[in-house]
Order: C-alpha cells, then sequence, then structure tokens
C-alpha cells in the first residue's frame, strides 16, 4: 500500500510545520500557494500558482487522498466545484460558519455556549444603539480580521462611524461588548471525522498590540476554571463540527470562560506543543483529517513558554541565531520566509523549563536575540 497523500491549501508557516509533521509520518505532501515566500523549500512538491483558478485547483487536487487548508480563508468552496470528489477536511460548511465572525456567533448560540454580548448590526444606527447599551464595544469586520486587524474599541459615536466606515461590509458588522476579563487563555482540540477528540492543557496567552507576543503552560487558573476552559472548548469544536486541530480563543472571568474566537486550523498559541507535548498539533491534525488515531496530547515536561520572533525593518532575511542559540534550553523555529517587515511573524522560540517562570524568561531572551 502506497503511503497517502495530503493536500495542504496554503503556503505560509503554518501548512510547512504540518507538512513536516506529514513527512516525519511518511505522508507525501502536496502543496498549494499563491505566492513563493520561502516557507515551502524544504518540500519537493510545491505548486505556486493563482488558487482561485478551477483548473489549477483540479490539476492540483488530482491524486490527493484528503485536502486540508493552512487557514479558514483558503478558497475551499472553490477547490469542490472544481474538484467535486475531493476530501476536504475541515469541510466547508465547518469553514464557513468560521471565517464569518457573524455567522461564527450564531452557531455558538444556538449551541448554547457562552459568550461575550454582541449584536450582528446590518445598519450603521444598529452599530451605534448597540455601543451606547454596551457603553464600551470590539466592532469586527465579519472576514478577513485577525491579529488586530479588522477590528476597533469604541466608545463614542464618531468612533463607532469612523469603524463603520472602514470595517463594515453589505451585511454590516459585528459589535460586541467589550469583556474586562482577568486573562486570555486558549485551548486546542483536535477531533476525527468520527468525533473522536483529543485536548490540549490550556494556555495562557498575552498580546501586544493586538497581536500574539507569548504562550505559556500551565497556564496557572484554578482548576475550576481550566476544567471549564476545556470543556468549552471541545463543545465549540463540536458544536462546529470541525475535522483537524481547531483552537477556542477564550477570556478568562473571576468564575468562567467566554469563546472570543474559533480557529479551524492549527494555531499560534499551541506552537509550542512541537517541543512540549507527546504529539504537536501538527501532527495530530495530519492524523485527524487522515482519519488515524490521535496521538497524547499532554505534557512531557513540567513547563514551556514559546515566545513569537517578528520582523523589525524591511527588507531580505538575514537571520543570525548565534546568541539566540546561546540561551539554555531554547528551541529556535523559523519559517523560512525570504522577506522582514516589521511585525511579521517570522518564528518562534520555545524553552521547556521546570517552571513557566524560568521557560518565560529564557523564551523572551532568546527571541529578542534572534537576529533577521
Amino acid at each position: 500500500m502506497s503511503s497517502p497523500v495530503l493536500g495542504i491549501l496554503g503556503g505560509g508557516q503554518l501548512g510547512r510545520m504540518t507538512a513536516l509533521a506529514a513527512t516525519r509520518l511518511g505522508v507525501a505532501v502536496r502543496v498549494l500557494a499563491d505566492a513563493e515566500t520561502g516557507t515551502g523549500r524544504p518540500f519537493d512538491d510545491v505548486t505556486i500558482a493563482e488558487a482561485s483558478d478551477p483548473a489549477v485547483l483540479r490539476d492540483w487536487a488530482h491524486g490527493c487522498d484528503v485536502v486540508t487548508v493552512e487557514s479558514e480563508w483558503a478558497p475551499a468552496d472553490l477547490l469542490l466545484e472544481a474538484a467535486p470528489g475531493t476530501r476536504l477536511e475541515p469541510g466547508v460548511a465547518a469553514l464557513a460558519a468560521i471565517r464569518h465572525k457573524g455567522r461564527q456567533r450564531r452557531h455558538l448560540a444556538e449551541a448554547g455556549l457562552p459568550q461575550p454580548r454582541h449584536v450582528w448590526a446590518e445598519t450603521r444606527d444598529e452599530a451605534q444603539d448597540a455601543v451606547g447599551r454596551f457603553g464600551a464595544a470590539v466592532l469586527k469586520r465579519f472576514e478577513g480580521s485577525y491579529d488586530g486587524y479588522g477590528n476597533a474599541t469604541c466608545r463614542t459615536p464618531a468612533e463607532v462611524d469612523a469603524a463603520w466606515d472602514a470595517l463594515s461590509a453589505d451585511d454590516g458588522l459585528l459589535v460586541e461588548a467589550f469583556v474586562p476579563f482577568q486573562a486570555e487563555a486558549a485551548v486546542t482540540v483536535a477531533r476525527r471525522p468520527d468525533g473522536e477528540a483529543a485536548v490540549y492543557p490550556v494556555v495562557r496567552s498575552e498580546h501586544r498590540d493586538h497581536r500574539l507576543w507569548a504562550a505559556s503552560t500551565p497556564a496557572g487558573f484554578p482548576d475550576a476554571v481550566e476544567a471549564e476552559a476545556r470543556r468549552v472548548a471541545l463543545a465549540t469544536v463540536a458544536a462546529l463540527d470541525v475535522t483537524g486541530v481547531a483552537t477556542v480563543e477564550l477570556f478568562v472571568l473571576a468564575d468562567g470562560v467566554l469563546v472570543n474566537e474559533v480557529a479551524p486550523r492549527p494555531h499560534n498559541t499551541a506552537h509550542l506543543t512541537i517541543d512540549a507535548s507527546h504529539t504537536s498539533q501538527f501532527e495530530n491534525h495530519v492524523r485527524a483529517v487522515l482519519g488515524w488515531p490521535l496521538g497524547d496530547p499532554g505534557l512531557r515536561v513540567p513547563a514551556a513558554c514559546m515566545v513569537n520572533v517578528l520582523g523589525q525593518r524591511e527588507g531580505p532575511a538575514a537571520p543570525d541565531l548565534a546568541d539566540a542559540l546561546a540561551v539554555p534550553g531554547a528551541s529556535v523555529h523559523l519559517y523560512g520566509k525570504a522577506e522582514v517587515r516589521p511585525e511579521r511573524k517570522m518564528g518562534h522560540v520555545t524553552v521547556t523549563a521546570g517552571s513557566v517562570a524560568d521557560a518565560r524568561r529564557r523564551a523572551e531572551a532568546a527571541a529578542t536575540a534572534v537576529r533577521l
């Protein structure tokens, strides 16, 4: 029997790390990317072409046993139109429900999952009314918002007007009541087509300028809060019927959690699983979409911290890792991107240690020592 062929629609760092995990399992990988960024260099079967072209999609998907997506914005619906016999995981219905923040909220509300107060505002007046009732709110573009892009915190009518002009689409935008959370957390779930799931430990996440800076585990929340976070994450992924890996980002309150957002793919907060878990999120994503047995998501170390490596300048990448690799226990992961841009995610550093504090100290030292 020949090895299965996994198609990955998207050529960024998430596709790269998924492909690396698949290759280790002997799975053949085919990647389709719109542009050459350097992330696909380690792999032989990479197609650089217009991913919305039906002919490109049909030819590329031919021979793939299963196709997965790097992000919820991949042209999965076009793929199935061009190659209707393709097995796609996660499916189009799950991707469509998640990529549109209004539909995502409606699905979670129907499932009875805890969320911030929110309004699907179809008009400017509805957005103004919602912010007036909430006092402070976050206005979100329905599609294409991430890492702080496509969001605006509003308190005044003038701020709502500006956000509406910048973010609204034909169907409006999402208005969410501002949540005075104590902390932010994320829980990653791997789920097979038959519903069997493996839930990773809770991760505490820290953002700077709306972008993830650090993720650490154990998260250090009370046992009851962590149990509720894992319960809500599993119920969320099941309600959206996601196959593969999905991450549920959460607001942590004094007595529980609220769902912030859902990502139906490997996620930045779980990159530390490569070094800290028995089975990484990327390997379990491959196992899940192929219908294979899931691996142990538990930690094999006492504690771990991941810190992102962001670009600080504009121009060709010229990595110098000497100082970063001199930090004891630092595991440096660069994504192979050929061009550096300010704030662009270029890689990450993970440190495993006896305590989160020690792991965090060394991970931050190594991440800031990476020269690009």
